[in-house]
């Protein structure tokens, strides 16, 4: 295999990498200087072991083939595409300047005008890509590019899917995206539609005007839930500046039932027209002109689920602990995933008899200290839906042994009520690293080992157990001498 692209290198002839600028579980990003037309350009480069695998080829082609269909002044244009002796490649537009993200972490809280204008244009960005027949699936500051010119792009359609897939949009039981800006469905593991988009760029512009997200939590999981379980916070009483009619746009982009949020991401973009042109300092909405303003009020909401009181001090994550002690974790983990009628993603309930396979779902990474709590948490599914071509991936770590940040780090699979494993086998397409899988009744911590630790020298493993009893399983990876783990498929048995 040939060593990992770095800066200096010339790929095909043309394009000269310069810096890493990011890493992902599939590729690498530079910034690269492109000699024949003398520009710089960003260039986006598949991690090698995915360039041997055909079916992972063709997934990097086709994003190539979708993203450029969406010539659009707010979307980051593709320029080429090719391969480069085995290195496979796809060219962007660079754009100089910040994302989002950073302007707000520098900023605090954006003027309201600022940040009806920016979610405009991230609106009309994808609204072209829907009327193209792409759902981005991940809409978050960091993928929201602001040049120095004051162009506004959206970038990394990486996990984007067609609207037109012959089985729906995406798969279900598939968790895909960042916890912060998930979608109830995105975070139940149902299938994704262009309203999951006009979620997130809803949580985006709350962010914009609050200055910080509407739900936090210590992990992935626990912020999961809250997007499917708990209303957003009063935007209002955070900003007392935003008039009734943007709030009302804000809540019904949030609202839970994709449904009740607006009909599209082009109406979602009416409506920010229509604030944008409120007068300033306009709060105050007459009473004679309520009638007027339906379109811009969510819906009536259905008669509400039986839900466990609003917190004082953090219920939901009580609640969650309260329901594994009570043995009734089942209930809380249908709830993150949508309910058990997802055929394949939870099965195998009990401890069952001998030899029964016993299905699993990756909840999040797990990263205690001196680790930062996160772990690839955002593709912890990937590692359950059945599927070779997606991956729970590690963090890009500059030499073995995670370069010395950390002794470990960890996936969590969910067993969806206690369970006594005897097997389990992972696949991985990045073999070289110890493992052992340890047992605990919490997804977020109190892990003791199941089973001892094993090299994982080959693409498949399979470990066997001491015997414990517990609703959350974690692979603990140890030692490795590569610099990312990935975790293609988990398996278990009883």
């Amino acid at each position: 295999m040939s060593r990992p692209p770095q800066p200096g290198d010339l790929i095909a002839d043309r394009y000269e990498l310069e810096e890493l600028v990011g890493t992902g579980g599939m590729s690498s990003v530079f910034r690269a200087r492109d000699h024949q037309l003398e520009r710089e350009v960003a260039i986006k480069i598949l991690h090698q072991h995915y360039a041997e695998d055909p079916e992972y080829l063709e997934r990097f082609r086709r994003e190539a083939r979708a993203v450029a269909r969406l010539s659009h002044p707010n979307i980051v244009t593709v320029i080429d595409r090719g391969d480069d002796d085995g290195r496979q490649y796809i060219v962007f537009e660079h754009v100089k300047g910040e994302n989002l993200k950073e302007l707000v972490l520098r900023t605090g809280r954006l003027p309201v005008q600022q940040a009806l204008e920016l979610a405009l244009h991230i609106a009309d960005g994808l609204s072209f890509a829907h009327e193209h027949g792409l759902v981005h699936r991940d809409v978050k500051p960091q993928n929201v590019l602001l040049s120095s010119e004051g162009e506004v792009k959206v970038t990394d359609f990486g996990i984007a899917r067609s609207l037109h897939m012959e089985h729906g949009v995406t798969q279900t039981g598939t968790v895909l995206g960042t916890g912060e800006y998930l979608a109830p469905e995105q975070a139940s593991g149902k299938p994704v539609s262009p309203a999951t988009d006009v979620y997130s760029l809803g949580v985006v512009l709350w962010e914009l005007l609050a200055g910080d997200v509407p739900f936090v939590g210590d992990n992935f999981v626990a912020v999961a839930l809250r997007h499917v379980n708990e209303p957003p916070p009063s935007l209002r009483e955070r900003r007392p500046d935003v008039s009734p009619r943007l709030d009302a746009a804000v809540q019904r982009a949030l609202a839970k039932d994709p449904a009740r949020r607006f009909p599209s991401m082009a109406a979602f973009a009416q409506e920010l027209r229509a604030c944008l042109a409120e007068p300033v300092g306009a709060t105050q909405m007459p009473a004679d002109d309520l009638e007027h303003t339906l379109v811009t009020r969510p819906p009536a909401p259905a008669p509400a689920p039986v839900r466990r009181p609003r917190r004082r001090r953090g219920p939901l994550f009580y609640g969650l602990l309260a329901f594994v002690i009570t043995g009734a974790a089942f209930t809380a983990v249908v709830l993150l995933l949508g309910g058990a009628g997802h055929h394949g993603v939870l099965g195998g309930g009990g401890g069952g008899s001998s030899g029964k396979p016993v299905q699993l779902h990756g909840l999040a990474g797990y990263d205690p200290p001196p680790g930062d709590g996160v772990e690839g948490n955002a593709v912890a599914g990937d590692a359950t839906d059945g599927s070779r071509l997606t991956s729970w991936s590690t963090e890009t770590y500059r030499g073995p042994d995670f370069a010395g940040l950390k002794t470990g780090v960890g996936l969590v699979l969910a067993a969806g009520s206690p369970v006594k494993l005897a097997h389990l086998t992972l696949t991985t397409p990045t073999p070289g690293f110890t493992a052992e899988i340890q047992a605990g009744d919490s997804p977020s911590g109190g892990f003791t080992a199941d089973s001892s630790p094993q090299t994982v020298d080959g693409t498949t493993k399979t470990f066997d157990l001491d015997g414990h009893t517990a609703s959350y399983y974690v692979i603990w990876i140890t030692k490795p001498s590569v610099d990312r783990i990935e975790i293609s498929e988990v398996k278990a048995s009883s």
